[in-house]
C-alpha cells in the first residue's frame, strides 16, 4: 500500500501507523554499528567493547516542552539531546537510539516528521543512529527516548568524588533558564537565550574528554547546578562547594535579570536544560580544553554556594 502524500493538514490519522512509521524510518540513516534497523521486532547494535550502557527519559509536552513555544524540529533536538547528555556524562558514546511516541490522532504529520528530523540531526552529532520506537495514540505528545552506547573503559559515576578535588564545569549553563523565564512572560527575546532553550548544545566532547583525564566524578546538570551537584555530593558522601565568581554573567543574561527584576546568577545556579557536564577531578589536573573550576570538593555533605547554603532554588523537581 503507497503511503498518501503529505501535505500540512494530514493528521497522524489520516496517515496510519505504517504509513507514519514508513516516513519515520526514511529520515533515520543507519550507521556501521546497525547490523539490523527498523522493520523487525527488535534492532540489532554492535558494541566494541562489549558493554552496553543505557539510559531513557520521558519527556511529556507542557511539562518538558510546548509546542506553542519551540517548532517540532526544535523539540526534536531537545528531547535527543536530554537522553543523549546522560552518556556523555559517563565518559560514553551514543550509538543508537529508540524513540517512542504516543500523540494525538489529529496532530499534524507534519509536525512528527519536523520531531523526526530534529532528533535524526541530534543523534548524527555524535554518530548515532535512530534504529526503531513504538506509537501509539494519546491525548498529549509524549516521547519516550533510549539511548544506548558504550564506554572505551571504565565510566564515570557520581559516586567517586574525594575531598580536595576540584569541581569543574564543561558547558555553558543558565542560558536555556534565562529563555525559559522570557518565554514565561511572553517575550521572545534576546533570542540568544531563546533559542538556547529551544535547541541546547551539549558538549558532547566532554564526557570522554573528562573521563580520559581521570574525573572522579561526573554528571550531566539537566535539573539545575546545585541540584545536580548536590547528587554528586550525596553519592560520593562529600561537601561541594560552588564559586560564582568562576561565572561569566553573560550580556544577555543580565539583560534578562535586569528586565524581570532578577538576579541573573539564579539563572545559572538553579537553571537546567542546557545539558553541560559538571565533574570533579583530582587537585593539580590539567583541566581539558573547554572546562572550567567552578568549586571544590570536602570533607562533610551537602551543596554550598560561596562557603553558604544556597536559599534559592536549586533546580527542576520532577514531581
Amino acid at each position: 500500500m503507497s503511503t498518501p502524500a503529505i501535505t500540512a493538514t494530514t493528521t497522524l490519522a489520516d496517515l496510519g501507523e505504517f504509513g507514519l512509521i514508513a516516513e519515520l524510518a526514511r529520515r533515520f540513516a543507519q550507521g556501521e554499528h546497525v547490523l539490523i534497523g527498523p522493520g523487525d521486532d527488535a534492532a540489532v547494535v554492535a558494541v566494541p567493547t562489549g558493554r552496553v550502557v543505557v539510559s531513557t527519559d520521558v519527556l511529556v509536552e507542557g511539562r518538558h516542552f510546548r509546542r506553542d513555544w519551540a517548532e517540532a524540529e526544535d523539540i526534536g533536538h531537545r528531547v535527543a539531546a536530554a537522553n543523549l547528555s546522560d552518556l556523555n556524562a559517563m565518559g560514553g558514546v551514543a550509538t543508537a537510539l529508540t524513540i517512542g511516541l504516543a500523540a494525538p490522532p489529529d496532530l499534524p504529520a507534519v509536525w512528527a516528521l519536523g520531531l523526526a528530523d530534529g532528533i535524526a540531526d541530534e543523534a548524527a552529532l555524535v554518530g548515532a543512529s535512530v534504529v526503531g520506537g513504538d506509537l501509539t495514540s494519546a491525548d498529549q505528545v509524549v516521547v519516550a527516548v533510549t539511548v544506548l552506547g558504550y564506554v572505551d573503559g571504565e565510566p564515570v559515576r557520581r559516586s567517586g568524588a574525594q575531598p580536595g578535588d576540584v569541581l569543574a564545569l564543561a558547558g555553558r549553563q543558565g542560558w536555556a533558564a534565562g529563555g525559559l523565564a522570557v518565554l514565561g512572560r511572553g517575550f521572545r527575546s534576546p533570542r540568544k537565550l531563546v533559542d538556547a532553550y529551544r535547541r541546547p548544545e551539549p558538549p558532547y566532547d566532554a564526557g570522554p574528554q573528562a573521563r580520559m583525564a581521570g574525573a572522579t566524578a561526573m554528571i550531566d546538570v539537566s535539573d539545575g547546578l546545585v541540584a545536580d551537584v548536590g547528587h554528586l555530593a550525596a553519592a560520593s558522601g562529600v561537601a561541594i562547594d560552588i564559586t560564582t565568581s568562576a561565572f561569566e554573567l553573560a550580556e544577555p543574561l543580565q539583560a534578562v535579570g535586569a528586565a524581570l527584576g532578577a538576579d541573573p546568577m539564579r539563572f545559572i545556579l538553579g537553571g537546567g536544560d542546557d545539558h553541560p557536564l559538571a565533574a570533579t577531578f583530582p587537585a593539580g589536573t590539567a583541566l581539558p580544553d573547554g572546562w572550567v573550576a567552578i568549586g571544590t570538593v570536602a570533607q562533610g555533605e551537602g551543596v554550598t554556594v560561596d562557603g553558604a547554603t544556597y536559599e534559592g532554588p536549586a533546580g527542576h523537581t520532577h514531581f
